[in-house]
C-alpha cells in the first residue's frame, strides 16, 4: 500500500533489485512507491551495499517496539541495575544480537545468547527470558537447545529450576569445538587423494584443501589455549605479567 509501512516482502524486492543494479526509481515503480521511500530505507539500513531484507525488517521491528516502550508508562522495562540506562541497555542488546545474526545465528537465538551475555550473573531461566525478551517458552527451549549444542552454553539445575549459563570458559570450549569439526574435513579431503589418485591436479587440491585446513585448525586450538586465560582476567589486567588474579581450576 502507497504510503503505508513497507513489508518483509517488498524489502525481499528492494534487496533483489539493488542485486541487479536497478535504479531507485525503478525499484520503487515495481513496489508502487515513492521513490523517496526506498531511497530512505536503503540508507537507513546499511546503504546500497550493505542492504539486507532481513536485517531491516528486524531493525523496523526494534525501532517499533521502542516507540511503543516509550509510549506506554505500564510497560517501561523495569529499574536497571548499577544505575544503568534501560533505553541504552535495551538498543545496545538489539544491536549485539544483530552482529549474531550476520554471523548466521536465528534471530531469537541471537536475542537469547545476549540476554545470557547483558546479565551480570552470566545465568537466567526459562521464566526470565520469556519475561525479559516477551518471548514464549517453547522459543526459549528452541533456541536454548541450538546455543548448547554449539557450545555456546551450559545447563545447571539448582533446587527447584533449570539455569542456562554463560561462564568464562564458554567461548573457549566453542572455538576449540569449531576447530575439532574441521578435522572431518581434512580427513575427508585426504581420502579423495587416493581415490583420484595421487599426482593428478584434482589430487593434488584436495590434498592443499587438507593441508589449508588442518594448519588453520590447529593455529586455531593453539591461540585459545595461549588465550583462554584472557576469559578469566579482570579488564585492565595483563595475564601475562603475573598480576592478574588466578581463574579456577579448570582441569
Amino acid at each position: 500500500m502507497p504510503g503505508g509501512r513497507l513489508t518483509q516482502q517488498e524489502r525481499r524486492q528492494i534487496a533483489l533489485g539493488l542485486a541487479e543494479n536497478l535504479a531507485y526509481a525503478e525499484i520503487a515503480r515495481g513496489l508502487d512507491r515513492p521513490t523517496s521511500t526506498v531511497t530512505r530505507e536503503v540508507m537507513r539500513n546499511g546503504g546500497p551495499t550493505a542492504y539486507r531484507a532481513d536485517l531491516a525488517q528486524r531493525a523496523t521491528e526494534q525501532r517499533t517496539r521502542r516507540r511503543r516502550r516509550t509510549a506506554s508508562p505500564g510497560s517501561q522495562a523495569p529499574p536497571q541495575p548499577h544505575g544503568r540506562d534501560a533505553g541504552a541497555v535495551l538498543a545496545y542488546e538489539e544491536a549485539f544480537a544483530t552482529v549474531f545474526m550476520e554471523a548466521g545465528l536465528p534471530k531469537m537465538t541471537a536475542r537469547v545468547l545476549v540476554s545470557l551475555h547483558t546479565a551480570d550473573s552470566g545465568s537466567l531461566t526459562a521464566a526470565e527470558l520469556v519475561q525479559h525478551l516477551q518471548i514464549s517458552p517453547a522459543s526459549v527451549s528452541k533456541a536454548v537447545t541450538y546455543l548448547e549444542g554449539q557450545g555456546l552454553l551450559r545447563r545447571e539445575r539448582d533446587e527447584r529450576r533449570e539455569r542456562y549459563v554463560v561462564d568464562d570458559d564458554v567461548w573457549y570450549q566453542s572455538m576449540i569445538a569449531t576447530a575439532q569439526a574441521h578435522t572431518h574435513l581434512v580427513e575427508v579431503a585426504r581420502q579423495g587423494v587416493g581415490v583420484l589418485g595421487p599426482g593428478t591436479p584434482a589430487a593434488a587440491r584436495l590434498e592443499n584443501i587438507a593441508r589449508f585446513v588442518d594448519f588453520v585448525r590447529e593455529n586455531i586450538i593453539r591461540a585459545a589455549e595461549q588465550a583462554r586465560e584472557v576469559l578469566h582476567t579482570k579488564p585492565g589486567t595483563d595475564p601475562s605479567d603475573g598480576t592478574a588474579e588466578p581463574g579456577p581450576d579448570r582441569g
